[in-house]
């Protein structure tokens, strides 16, 4: 039995998502966003750390798994993402977890089967996958997308015989 969480950062709204995994069955632990009302952006990121570090106080996950910073056409927004991610991951690092990274693409690849689809397809397949009786809110979707993807990740390193220490960075190492 494994527990994973995954993290869609942001610098006013991070998602995160929780499951577990027992072999090939995906169960819903929980999810939310952490959303920082505060303005000023070193405050904002204070608050995602905390918010990070109280998740995994109270779930005790085994992995880590977060969202890639990717290219966005407004460098001060790819900036600020890379902070919200950078802390999340300090977060992980001070509780000693695994931390695993998957592009955008990939997530969406591996629970939609299309790495270009929208956030409502997201929605909807994380919805099916576990079972939910409602589609989680956009943010949460996607942090439960890609804690699915580690397990999907992890599950066929193992089916080829590689160990999960083996994994470096969501990629088989």
């Amino acid at each position: 039995m494994t527990i994973i969480l995954g993290i869609d950062p942001g610098s006013r709204i991070t998602g995160y998502g929780i499951i577990r995994q027992q072999g090939r069955v995906l169960t819903y632990l929980g999810s939310g966003c952490i959303r920082t009302k505060v303005d000023d952006l070193p405050s904002r990121l204070k608050l995602i750390y905390a918010g990070v570090s109280e998740i995994i106080t109270q779930f005790q996950p085994d992995f880590f798994a977060i969202e890639q910073v990717f290219m966005a056409k407004n460098a001060d927004s790819a900036l600020k993402l890379g902070q919200a991610r950078g802390v999340a991951i300090v977060a992980a690092m001070n509780h000693e977890l695994p931390v695993f990274e998957y592009a955008a693409r990939q997530v969406k690849q591996t629970v939609v089967g299309i790495g270009s689809a929208d956030k409502s397809q997201v929605q909807h397949m994380v919805r099916v996958l576990l079972r939910l009786s409602a589609s989680p809110q956009a943010d949460a979707a996607d942090a439960l997308a890609i804690a699915i993807t580690h397990c999907h990740v992890n599950q066929n390193a193992l089916r080829m015989g590689n160990s999960r220490l083996n994994l470096s960075r969501g990629r088989l190492g």
